[in-house]
Parts: C-alpha cells; sequence; structure tokens
C-alpha cells in the first residue's frame, strides 16, 4: 500500500517508519489516542508518565529517617536525591561525623543513577570486580543508598553515613517507607 504522505509524530507498528494514514486508515476512527479531526495536527500519543518527588515527599521522607535513626540514638547524615543524583536535602544530625556529609549524598547518588541500592555494587567489588571501583560518578559504592522506586521507575534516592552500613539502610529504608509506595 501507498503511504499517503501525511506524516504522524509517531512510528508505524506496521512498517516501523513514521506513522502514516496508509498504515493506520483501519484502526485510527477507533483510537481514543488520535486527536482528530479536532487538532490541526493528526498525532498519536505514546509519552510515558514520569513521577517526581515533590517537596512534600522530600520533607516525609527525611522525617522518617530522622525518626529512625533518633530511636536507636545513632548520629549520621541523611541525603536525598532526585533520580539524576541531584541533592535536595541534607540533614546532619548532632553528633554525626564531618565526613558523612560527604559520603551520604555518594551513597544516595549512586543508588538513583544505577536504580538499584549500593550494596550491589560493595558486593560486586568484594567479590574481586575492582574495576568497579573506576566507574565514573558512582562514589558511593557502599551499603546505605536506596533508590526509591514507584511503578518501576527511579524517583531518587536516600543515602545515609554514620553508623554501620547495615544500620545506614534501615535509616534509608524507613525513610522511603514512610512515602507508602
Amino acid at each position: 500500500m501507498a503511504h499517503l504522505g501525511l506524516k504522524l509524530l509517531a512510528f508505524s507498528p506496521a512498517c516501523g517508519g513514521p506513522l502514516c494514514l496508509a498504515c493506520f486508515l483501519p484502526a485510527w476512527r477507533a483510537c481514543p489516542a488520535i486527536q482528530w479531526p479536532y487538532s490541526s495536527k493528526l498525532v498519536h500519543t505514546f509519552m510515558k508518565t514520569k513521577h517526581e518527588l515533590e517537596l512534600a515527599d522530600i520533607k516525609r521522607v527525611a522525617a522518617a529517617a530522622e525518626a529512625e535513626a533518633l530511636k536507636h540514638q545513632w548520629a549520621v547524615t541523611i541525603a536525598i536525591v532526585d533520580d539524576g543524583g541531584h541533592l535536595l536535602w541534607l540533614q546532619r544530625l548532632d553528633g554525626a561525623a564531618a565526613v558523612s556529609s560527604h559520603i551520604a549524598p555518594a551513597k544516595a547518588r549512586t543508588a538513583a543513577l544505577g536504580r538499584r541500592e549500593s550494596k550491589g555494587y560493595e558486593d560486586v567489588i568484594n567479590g574481586g570486580r575492582t574495576s568497579f571501583l573506576s566507574a565514573p560518578t558512582l562514589e558511593g559504592m557502599l551499603e546505605g543508598g536506596v533508590p526509591i522506586m514507584k511503578d518501576g521507575q527511579c524517583l531518587g534516592a536516600v543515602g545515609v553515613s554514620g553508623v554501620k552500613s547495615t544500620e545506614d539502610a534501615q535509616i534509608a529504608r524507613a525513610g522511603i517507607a514512610a512515602l507508602g509506595l
């Protein structure tokens, strides 16, 4: 079938090229995603929804993580980053070591960019794959960075530093649990 020349802003499931009416003519009326005839352009939408952390979410996570740390009298630093590893929140509790304010964001950034807990990288390195130590932008390859996931998407991550790494991760998970995801 010859293409009619009217190109859409999507790709055809039939031919793999730019979607045109020749590939889509029989079904176009039944598709609710096509805005026709009310739109000046024929457009088929395939955009995904991207969830984001809002300030209220960040404050809720930070408060729950702080409560978990205080419950056990652990002096830690709590960092929260977005899905790109950009710092959104940094909180150093009384008595936390100064270096923890560098380590916590690094753990969070590693978890966000890798879309997995930072402990996974620590395990790989401890298993002998030391080449991971040279991975760019992944500086927090220690347990204590936990990604915030919703519907298979990473919204960001929480990184904690200041106590045993298992306890750091426990605090991070307690913070994330406050979101009820």
